[in-house]
């Protein structure tokens, strides 16, 4: 490579590396103007190849020096499995032939994306709130603009895009005390103890980042249920604490057992330090509703063991079985007396993303906290002041899940048809999915009392286990990934959540129209019964 018009300038060195960089991407290098076809020898290509690979330096991050916290994060509701749903779902845009059309994730409680239609007021307070020149526009109630008005009083510029208070727009905390208070039956809320999040899961993270603490024995051990949401397992690894798992009866309808938790405490504390029991109630991927006598025991434990709990309640509104009711640990807290309401330190947690909203997108939520020490008070909001604010348009969905229209306002009526619609639907699906599971040979599914989910135990033949294992993979991922391979139904694993050591199930969201779950149950059925005949 010479010096002439179009050839390197800097020297040879500065030659190699600019043929080198033309190399690395693919381009033929550029040499002296001739006529004909510039050809460059196999050693020129070769020795330019080697400057480049000294011209480049180790990268700083590798899986070695990363963060091994993060490292050791898992989430398996978005894991390896929907890695595969994604590939799927491109190989049949490219017109690859499967044995199916369509992938259906069902894999999480995504409500809108199933094709659950929006809440219309919800909507309508954002979308005035989002854009206020329509508050003239007579095509919107004049409930939705009062409280899209009221909102916007709350925001610096009357604007849903400048920053609020780290805890949140105060009217709409107020709204939260209101609802909070409504919803127990009078037992008193503190608009300062609410604090507003994005999604109930960065409230559960704050907290246990303030909770965590010690090393070595005197490491923090947070309680969790098995099956749990990941989200638990994940922030745990994340903060590098200890997870103390207490299993769920199964041959109970998933109910919580206070022997469990004591066992599950008392041999922990070899190891940790417990102090942080959390409850997922309507449960996560489980199902099962909390009765008041197992709220009252769950209490007591706290208070006698010195226990922070954390009230996961996010599917509050999503209870469907006859006799089965929701009570929030804040009330039954309250009722129980000055000697446990006083003392006993809760947190608890609600989403715009459940209940018959549906919007996950938003990212709206809120956490209650009381009976949280003064100073460390002001450290929580401290910590909460890092990450500025919740997103303002998840703010204003929250305060319409709290402060929705009332009998005599003009919504009033279309609110309710349209909740009630979702609710009753989901409680025909939870049913017809329960049904549908225990008639499957090798199937077993407990009543599905709330939530949005359904966690079958299934059986795996002992052949299927050690093809698994052949695989390197668990049997109920083996499984849940033949499901997606030969029907492109996509659901979760149990081992994601946890579960007793030789039992396996899976968790499959109930959101789906009812004639496409239909369709959904009964090829799960017809794969079943063929894995069962292909591994007997």
């Amino acid at each position: 490579c010479g010096r002439g018009p179009g050839g390197c300038r800097g020297g040879r060195t500065d030659m190699a590396l600019r043929c080198a960089a033309s190399l690395a991407a693919g381009r033929q290098p550029r040499g002296p103007r001739r006529e004909g076809t510039v050809r460059w020898s196999s050693a020129a290509k070769a020795s330019a190849v080697k400057i480049n690979e000294k011209a480049s330096r180790e990268k700083i991050l590798t899986l070695e020096s990363m963060n091994p916290q993060v490292k050791a994060v898992e989430y398996a509701v978005r894991g390896p499995i929907v890695l595969k749903a994604g590939e799927i779902e491109k190989e049949l845009r490219k017109g690859i032939k499967k044995p199916f059309t369509e992938v259906i994730k069902a894999n999480i409680g995504d409500a809108h994306a199933m094709g659950q239609r929006p809440i219309t007021f919800l909507r309508q307070v954002v979308a005035l709130c989002t854009y206020p020149n329509l508050l003239d526009s007579p095509s919107f109630p004049e409930d939705a603009k009062k409280r899209a008005r009221r909102i916007l009083q709350g925001c610096g510029g009357n604007s849903l895009g400048s920053y609020t208070a780290s805890q949140g727009i105060n009217c709409i905390r107020e709204d939260v005390a209101s609802y909070i208070e409504r919803r127990d039956g009078g037992v008193p809320a503190d608009p300062d103890n609410i604090y507003l999040t994005t999604g109930a899961s960065d409230g559960i993270s704050a907290i246990l980042k303030i909770l965590i603490s010690g090393w070595g024995k005197s490491r923090t051990g947070v309680m969790i249920p098995i099956p749990q949401y990941p989200l638990y397992s994940a922030a745990i690894s994340e903060l590098d604490a200890i997870q103390v798992n207490y299993y769920l009866d199964e041959e109970n309808c998933w109910a919580l057992n206070v022997n469990e938790l004591r066992r599950a405490l008392n041999e922990a504390k070899a190891y940790c330090n417990p102090k942080v029991l959390c409850i997922i109630n309507p449960g996560n991927p489980t199902g099962q509703v909390q009765n008041r006598k197992c709220i009252e025991d769950v209490i007591h434990f706290a208070w006698e063991e010195k226990l922070f709990l954390l009230a996961d309640e996010v599917y509050q509104d999503n209870v469907y079985s006859e006799g089965c009711q929701f009570h929030s640990f804040k009330k039954i807290l309250y009722e129980m007396g000055p000697e446990y309401y006083n003392n006993v330190e809760l947190a608890s947690f609600h989403s715009t993303s459940k209940g018959y909203m549906g919007e996950c997108g938003y990212r709206g939520g809120y956490m209650e906290v009381i009976n949280l020490h003064p100073e460390i008070k002001g450290q929580l909001v401290k910590l909460l002041s890092v990450r500025l604010c919740p997103p303002v348009s998840g703010q204003a969905a929250m305060d319409i899940v709290v402060n929705p229209p009332v009998p005599g306002e003009e919504s009033y009526a279309q609110f309710i048809k349209e909740k009630e619609s979702v609710l009753n639907n989901l409680a025909k699906k939870a049913k017809l999915t329960e049904d549908m599971f225990n008639k499957i040979p090798g199937v077993h599914c407990n009543p599905l009392q709330g939530a949005m989910y359904a966690f079958p135990r299934i059986f795996i033949p002992s052949k299927a286990i050690e093809e698994a294992k052949a695989h390197k993979m668990a049997p109920d991922m083996f499984y849940c990934m033949k499901l997606l391979e030969e029907t492109g139904i996509c659901v979760v694993p149990g081992s994601g959540f946890g579960q007793r050591e030789g039992t396996y199930h899976f968790r499959m969201t109930i959101l789906p129209p009812v004639e496409k779950l239909k369709i959904l149950l009964e090829k799960v059925k017809d794969f079943h019964i063929k894995f069962l005949e292909k591994y007997a």
